[in-house]
């Protein structure tokens, strides 16, 4: 082999460009991005957004992504609890979801013949836009939802009936 021949058989160093997206693309392809789902029986409703699903003889506590009710102990927090409980309670649900909270629950889209039950809390006032963790959401969630919690505020509908209402996260910080 001659000089001229030889310097086309080398390689060159990856530049910067190749390095990073040979890392990104190592990084985007190590985590498990895949939604999981369950479908099961709803057999309790501990408030506005959150539920307990049987899955073959399993219990899964699952909290509603996208959306924070008003606790027990606040203004509407019974109501949300109520409107959560006549729309699923008893029935079979399908939970799309990725993530589980800090206690352990799974945290979810709750779908109901077609229903997103996350988005029907907010539109009918019994649940917030819960915007701190909407970078979780998918982008169509994201906009469908603080589109309801806007409608919800406009037409007075639930909590927003009252003139300033506390969202829960304000709420649960001025507790003891």
């Amino acid at each position: 082999m001659n000089s001229a021949t030889s310097r086309y058989l080398h390689y060159p160093k990856p530049g910067l460009f190749s390095t990073l997206l040979m890392t990104l693309s190592i990084v985007l392809f190590s985590f498990d991005i895949r939604a999981e789902t369950l479908t099961g029986k709803v057999i309790h409703i501990a408030d506005g957004d959150t539920v307990t699903i049987m899955v073959n003889k399993s219990q899964h506590r699952i909290r509603l992504l996208g959306i924070d009710a008003p606790e027990k102990t606040q203004a509407y927090g019974k109501q949300s609890r109520v409107a959560l409980n006549r729309a699923i309670n008893g029935k079979y649900v399908t939970v799309e979801w990725n993530k589980r909270d800090d206690y352990g629950r799974i945290i979810g889209k709750v779908v109901y013949n077609g229903i997103d039950i996350n988005l029907q809390q907010i539109q009918k006032g019994m649940a917030w836009h819960y915007t701190y963790f909407e970078r979780e959401q998918e982008p169509e969630d994201r906009s469908r939802y603080a589109q309801a919690e806007y409608q919800a505020q406009r037409d007075k509908l639930g909590l927003w009936q009252d003139a300033k209402p506390t969202p829960p996260w304000q709420y649960r910080r001025s507790r003891p």
